[in-house]
């Protein structure tokens, strides 16, 4: 565990230097660092051999690999299995040797710490806690080949193993507020699983908070989710829906819970983060006391907040298009790729003396940028490897361009022609300006085209047919409520969908609630989700 420092929350997905690469997980090791090639494909269908990059289109809109004939299923065919091959092809994650988990590969994440385990009477400790993750908790009853004498849990979460260390660390006012970040493997027992959405184990960032008032804790938990929206605008490019969930849909043992919820490209719903005001439910539980200024003992008030790797999964299905992915120039390992072109060995030399100093100018800009001068595959090959790979831009140089002085520039969200541009100069202060330019245009063409998808896909109702309507339709349905769990989940029974929050900003006027007619002071948004 480290102190938390909030600026350090966007390292979680914008680094990706070696020193960012956090211990390697405990299955196989050696498969993140040596990177083998996937030998079984997420594709239902597919065959266990080695997934080779993409040669050529075939016109109409798939990739094929001219030796396999191998495919990215287009998103609007089958969503699914577009997902799994895009994951498969861009090589982010590999299937573990355990049903259920997956190992991600260093283009797809940076692995986190290794897991760890929690006494099972530590959960026991919060009975609300332990009824809501009951479903999902993975038992350790035997240790060393003896039955353990107290069964263990592999962490789900970190509420508890925290409020045993707060108690330890808290015991007066002046050790508030305490405030933790830390990066951790947890264990849910998914029995749906999808990669990077829903695994047996993934990895999150977690941070905890204690404080001497409700207000404090409320105040922390208010500002966490205020860094997860800002985060997913601005660096992520995701739309997100900020808003307080559902009695239902609160986090098991917090008092209220708030979240991001992001429309992906099959309309279905991701919560992808989330802050919860815990109150003093554990802090009552684990006996966390503060004595206050006035030597009173006190039962702190809590928080906790975590987002993790369905993120990943997330910007996967909220940018990616039939070519593969399509990065955020901000969460882009490789923002700029270099793919020399040349014909004749004589030619070789020049090429590459320029793409060298291509480089050594943006790099010293501060911008992320890789060379591939192989000689193993043609340049069209390397076009298409890279665009599967969701690189933002890519600098063609050739022997014309090295006697100009110039390079040619291909945006990947924009295809074909008309996102290739010509003749840019490699003097450095131009071509610095102008790829920097570029990158910010992508990253923000990309949040207002998801901006436009959301906002076209989410329908206004006032009636409880009206919902059942647009959930069928495949859209989110936003109108007002004031009905009780128990109609909510009605709602989740008949349609599939949940409320996935009452969003911060509401309309104005009076309100009456979809289902019962009575007055209303919120409108909630419903839809299905992952």
């Amino acid at each position: 565990m480290v102190a938390l420092r909030l600026p350090a929350l966007t390292s979680i997905f914008t680094s990706s230097s070696a020193a960012a690469v956090r211990s390697p997980p405990a299955i196989f090791p050696l498969k993140n660092r040596l990177r083998l090639p996937i030998r079984r494909p997420f594709t239902a269908n597919s065959t266990a051999e080695k997934v080779v990059a993409p040669e050529v289109g075939d016109g109409k809109g798939k990739v094929v690999d001219k030796e396999k004939d191998r495919v990215i299923t287009p998103r609007s065919q089958d969503f699914n299995a577009w997902y799994l091959d895009v994951i498969a092809n861009a090589e982010l994650a590999d299937y573990g040797p355990v049903r259920g988990t997956m190992v991600i590969r260093p283009y797809g994440y940076a692995i986190w710490e290794a897991i760890q385990f929690i006494p099972y009477s530590f959960i026991e400790k919060e009975a609300s806690h332990v009824e809501g993750f009951s479903p999902e908790l993975a038992l350790v009853t035997v240790g060393g080949g003896k039955e353990l004498e107290e069964k263990l849990v592999v962490r789900p979460t970190s509420e508890t193993i925290v409020n045993h260390m707060f108690t330890q660390w808290i015991h007066s006012y002046r050790d508030l507020p305490l405030m933790i970040n830390q990066w951790a493997n947890v264990t849910r027992w998914e029995m749906r699983t999808k990669p990077f959405i829903r695994t047996l184990e993934f990895l999150w960032q977690e941070g905890h908070t204690a404080h001497a008032t409700a207000e404090e804790a409320e105040k922390e938990a208010m500002q966490m989710i205020d860094v997860y929206t800002k985060f997913a605008y601005e660096q992520a490019a995701i739309p997100v829906i900020a808003g307080r969930k559902s009695r239902v849909e609160t986090f098991a043992g917090a008092s209220t819970t708030y979240t991001i919820e992001a429309m992906m490209g099959d309309r279905k719903a991701l919560q992808a983060g989330t802050s919860h005001n815990l109150g003093q439910n554990f802090s009552r539980a684990f006996g966390t006391q503060f004595t206050d200024e006035n030597g009173q003992r006190q039962h702190v008030w809590q928080t906790s907040w975590a987002i993790s790797t369905r993120f990943v999964g997330g910007i996967i299905m909220t940018h990616g298009d039939d070519s593969g992915l399509l990065l955020p120039p901000s969460l882009a390992p490789v923002q700029v790729v270099i793919v020399p072109i040349w014909k004749k060995e004589s030619e070789k030399t020049g090429v590459l003396t320029a793409l060298s100093s291509v480089k050594e100018t943006l790099q010293a800009a501060g911008i992320k940028v890789k060379i591939d001068d192989s000689d193993q595959r043609t340049p069209g090959w390397k076009f298409n490897y890279y665009e599967m790979k969701g690189v933002p831009l890519r600098i063609e140089i050739g022997p014309r361009d090295v006697s100009s002085g110039t390079v040619v520039i291909s945006r990947r969200d924009v295809p074909g022609k008309q996102g290739k541009v010509f003749g840019i100069s490699m003097e450095p202060s131009v071509l610095v300006a102008y790829i920097k330019d570029k990158l910010d245009e992508v990253q923000s063409s990309l949040l207002e085209r998801a901006t436009t998808f959301r906002d076209s896909n989410i329908v206004d109702v006032y009636s409880y047919n009206e919902l059942k309507e647009a959930i069928a339709q495949g859209k989110w349905a936003r109108g007002p409520w004031s009905a009780g769990d128990e109609e909510e989940l009605k709602v989740k029974e008949e349609t599939g969908a949940t409320i996935r929050c009452f969003p911060f900003e509401q309309p104005e006027g009076p309100k009456k609630c979809l289902m019962t007619g009575n007055s209303a002071e919120e409108v909630a948004i419903f839809a299905k989700s992952y």
